[in-house]
Formats: structure tokens, sequence, C-alpha cells
């Protein structure tokens, strides 16, 4: 049984559907925007499997783009890059520009490189917690919510980074901050598909190559 934050809600019943199904069912909850890409958020906790469904309902748009959130919030606050995403990404990319975006820490710190995303991109998938924030809402086509097990979602980020107290430091740290973001923006609210990240704690049978497990909406 997963177990989410208090003021999360949990998706119940859990049922296994093929990944190109639920891809399907996002792109139709998009609709078909002219001259642009469908631009999709994919949001959860840190740890909660995020990325991994990100990248398979990408793989059913060719030529799709994933665009990660901590890339844009590098050497930022944890939630206050908002205003970079919107500005950099999502608002040129709704008026069918080309994206090459170096966010200003970047050029601070001397990263190299920038976020690169052509116009001609059939589907942007916006990966992170906060990528479907209320603010960003408006600039996006559909959003996916990756619901995950509490204690699973903590033991694969600290583990993730490292281990060891320094991972763990920085795990509650960035905790301390999130729990009161994700309970006053509430994106489970907003999402078109509620997906498990935790599967093996869903209490149901999939193929783990072909299947997402799926959950019932969380609109009020």
């Amino acid at each position: 049984m997963i177990r989410t934050l208090p003021v999360e809600p949990t998706a119940h019943p859990w049922f296994a559907h093929p990944t190109v199904v639920v891809m399907e069912r996002l792109l139709e909850a998009a609709g078909t925007p002219q001259g642009r890409p469908v631009l999709v958020a994919v949001d959860g906790r840190q740890g909660g499997g995020k990325t991994t469904v990100a990248a398979r309902l990408a793989e059913f748009v060719p030529l799709s783009v994933t665009v990660h959130t901590d890339d844009v919030a590098w050497w930022e606050s944890f939630f206050g890059w908002d205003e970079l995403m919107a500005e950099g990404i999502l608002e040129p990319l709704r008026r069918g520009q080309d994206v090459d975006y170096r966010p200003p820490a970047w050029a601070l710190r001397a990263r190299e490189g920038s976020i690169v995303v052509p116009a001609t991109a059939p589907l942007v998938i916006i990966e992170g917690v906060g990528s479907s924030r209320r603010s960003l809402a408006p600039l996006l086509d559909a959003s996916v919510w990756v619901q995950s097990d509490w204690d699973e979602a903590n033991r694969r980020g600290i583990a993730r980074d490292g281990g060891g107290h320094a991972a763990t430091d920085f795990w509650w740290e960035w905790d301390a901050e999130e729990q009161p973001f994700l309970a006053e923006d509430r994106p489970w609210e907003r999402a078109d598909i509620v997906a498990c990240g935790t599967p093996a704690l869903a209490g149901v049978e999939y193929d783990a190559a072909n299947d997402l497990i799926v959950g019932p909406s969380l609109r009020p």
C-alpha cells in the first residue's frame, strides 16, 4: 500500500495500462496545438519516479524533447525558478520559437552549453518537482502527477545522491521546502493523468516493460 503526504489523497484503486494507451490519453487531454509542440508536465515528489515515467511516455513520440526543471533551477532556490521556466522555455515554445536558453546561473558559474528545444518537436515534456505548478499551468497543455510511496521515494532519493550523511542532510533540507510547497500548490488536483512512481507497492500485477500503473483522477 502506498503511503503519501498527509495532504495528498491516495489514488485508489490502481490499474495497469499499456504505456502507449496512457500516452494516447494524455495527448487527447492536451489537444492539438498548431505551429508549436504539445507541452506536458510530469510532476511529483523528488525521488518518486518522475524521470522514469517521463522517459517511458517520451518513447512513444519520436523526436520529443524532455526538459528537466533541475537544469533551469540549477543554483537557484529550490522552487523559485518558475519565471525562468516561463520566460526561457514555455513562452517561446508557445509562440512557435526555437529555444536555446542559458539560465542566469549557468553564465555566472561558467556552466557550458544551453537548453535547446526546437519548435518543431512534436512533444516537449517538462519533468521535475513543481513542473505543473499553479503559476505555470496556463502555459501547459496537460500534466501528469506521479504519486509515490513516501518511504520509498526518500530511500531512492538519498541513495541516488550517494547515501551517507551529506546526502541525507541535503535530502531533508529539500524535503523541508518540498512538503509545504506541494501542500500549498496541490498539483495533483490539476493532473490529467495520475501515474504510480513506485509500482511494486501498488498491489497490482503489471508488465514492467510495457505498462504504467494509473489511478483515478485526484481533481476535486
